[in-house]
């Protein structure tokens, strides 16, 4: 199954302002495509049947030669937000590649809500409330926003209800995260910079 959203900016004439607009490209079975927002899509791997004796090594190897900073993140104290910073992840159903790749991710700068860790692992939860667990070293803290809700979301000049339009964001837009501060996020989706209402920001405030 692939379920996979791809967002563009286009001018509308009319509004006299740039709407972000989402093209689906969407091949499901029904049952499996049911409350899915589009930020994923299925992955069709199963179980591994188990792990050699050489890869078992090669990962004894891989643990001696942790650094201290891998060491210091995994004593981080849960929950906090990551972002994908890479452009495919694996989402596993457990701590290892052995486990089954439950989604694959395509989104970079997406918000993950780290819940738990384990030795260069998170168990994370993405905007549509799917869990699983996703390799340490594919996530960063630097600090996404993915648009939620059912309308386009304001895009203002200024961080207060009345200052001017610049662009409508399309739920299911990623973009960076910046301050926020009452009730307004400075966020930027590529060269398209402004601020939105936080509550319309999934990614922002307390994880």
């Amino acid at each position: 199954m692939t379920r996979h959203m791809d967002a563009r900016f286009a001018f509308d004439p009319a509004a006299g302002l740039a709407v972000c607009h989402c093209s689906h490209d969407l091949s499901a079975r029904p049952a499996q495509a049911r409350g899915s927002s589009g930020l994923k899509r299925m992955a069709v791997t199963g179980y591994c049947s188990g792990m050699s004796f050489f890869r078992r090594f090669l990962a004894v190897i891989a643990l001696l030669g942790l650094t201290v900073p891998a060491l210091a993140q995994d004593s981080a104290e849960t929950p906090y937000w990551a972002s994908i910073k890479a452009s495919e992840v694996n989402m596993r159903a457990g701590p290892g590649e052995d486990y089954r790749v439950v989604w694959v991710y395509k989104r970079p700068l997406l918000p993950l809500k780290v819940l738990r860790i384990k030795e260069g692992w998170r168990f994370v939860r993405d905007p549509d409330g799917a869990q699983g667990w996703v390799m340490a070293r594919f996530l960063t803290r630097q600090r996404g926003a993915y648009v939620q809700g059912k309308e386009p979301a304001d895009m203002r000049d200024a961080g207060e209800p009345g200052a001017k339009l610049l662009w409508r964001l399309a739920p299911g837009v990623v973009g960076q995260l910046g301050d926020c501060d009452k009730g307004w996020c400075a966020f930027s989706v590529g060269q398209r910079k402004g601020f939105v209402a936080q509550d319309r920001l999934w990614g922002a405030g307390e994880p």
